[in-house]
């Protein structure tokens, strides 16, 4: 007889291991159940949100909704006690900015609840975590103030006594593209990034177009060109570009659209005198994400949203 003694299982350890099969099977269902509200899906889609946003915004509330059978806590009926009880179940285990992004979701999914007559009143409205920076919310510019920063955007008067010393020669020629940088961020809503990065072969003089190639974070697309704007690009593009880099004493082979005036290659720094400029021209300019927020609100007022999300390079 061998010395080996086969024992069975307990009492305890099958109540044990029932329990973690029923919590396992109970997790699985919560999760089969969220899966399955495709209107929550189509809801965010709908609100022009990424596949990988709505993705992370079901797994949020999945944690939500598994939080709530635990507790035995309604979800359509859910206060902002309830909510507050999560959260503080939360604190020590991840961070103050995971909290928020968290709660970010379930904004989204009772307000989808309360439009489709499931529950009532946000129980999220009023949280806000501590400690964590906020999205700045800018002064929308209206159109005609956009517009106007573009056709009121002064140039130096080519007629003046220094017009034959350089530094007045490269304040002329800086001014020409900034105007046109300008132009690209007041129609075409680009951004800072966006005009750092734009070739020579981007724009398309004989079409009308220019082309925006797509980053980490936006799509490429085509956009269309004001009429107003081809000659000072074409101006841009076929004259005031080669002088600058004649002006800086470089062979530089680089097909990057915008060139700096300076000795130095960087962007930013004319792009923040440009702003600098826009905002003696009219006081309420505050940046370029400014701009561009205020040109993204006025096209939905034009296009529908599908549209706004393609010009805006949205993904």
């Amino acid at each position: 007889m061998s010395g080996k003694m086969k024992l069975g299982k307990t009492r305890d350890s099958r109540i044990r291991g029932k329990a973690k099969t029923q919590n396992a099977d109970a997790a699985l269902q919560l999760q089969q159940e969220i899966k399955e509200q495709s209107g929550f899906t189509d809801y965010l889609l709908a609100k022009g949100f990424s596949t990988a946003t709505v993705n992370r915004f079901i797994k949020d509330t999945e944690y939500f909704l598994q939080w709530a059978e635990k507790e035995n806590v309604s979800v359509e009926s859910a206060s902002y006690a309830d909510v507050l009880h999560f959260i503080q179940g939360k604190r020590e285990k991840v961070k103050q900015k995971t909290i928020s992004v968290q709660i970010n979701s379930l904004k989204h999914y009772f307000n989808f609840l309360a439009s489709t007559g499931q529950a009532g009143e946000n129980p999220t409205t009023q949280i806000q975590i501590r400690g964590i920076k906020r999205r700045t919310l800018y002064h929308t510019l209206k159109k005609s103030e956009l517009e106007s920063l573009y056709t009121n955007f002064e140039l130096p008067n080519d007629q003046d006594v220094n017009k034959n010393k350089n530094w007045f020669r490269t304040s002329v020629l800086a001014a020409k593209r900034n105007k046109v940088l300008l132009g690209l961020m007041v129609y075409q809503g680009l951004t800072v990034h966006e005009l750092a990065s734009l070739t020579e072969k981007d724009m398309k003089l004989r079409e009308g177009k220019i082309f925006v190639a797509g980053t980490r974070r936006s799509e490429e697309r085509t956009l269309l060109l004001e009429a107003h704007q081809v000659l000072d690009i074409m101006e841009y593009a076929l004259r005031v570009r080669d002088e600058i880099v004649k002006l800086k004493k470089t062979n530089s082979q680089s097909d990057m659209l915008f060139v700096s005036t300076g000795a130095g290659t960087g962007f930013n720094n004319a792009m923040n005198k440009l702003i600098q400029k826009l905002h003696k021209q009219n006081s309420k300019v505050e940046s370029a994400k400014q701009i561009r927020a205020s040109v993204i609100t006025h096209w939905l007022k034009l296009y529908n949203l599908r549209q706004v999300q393609y010009m805006a390079g949205h993904r």
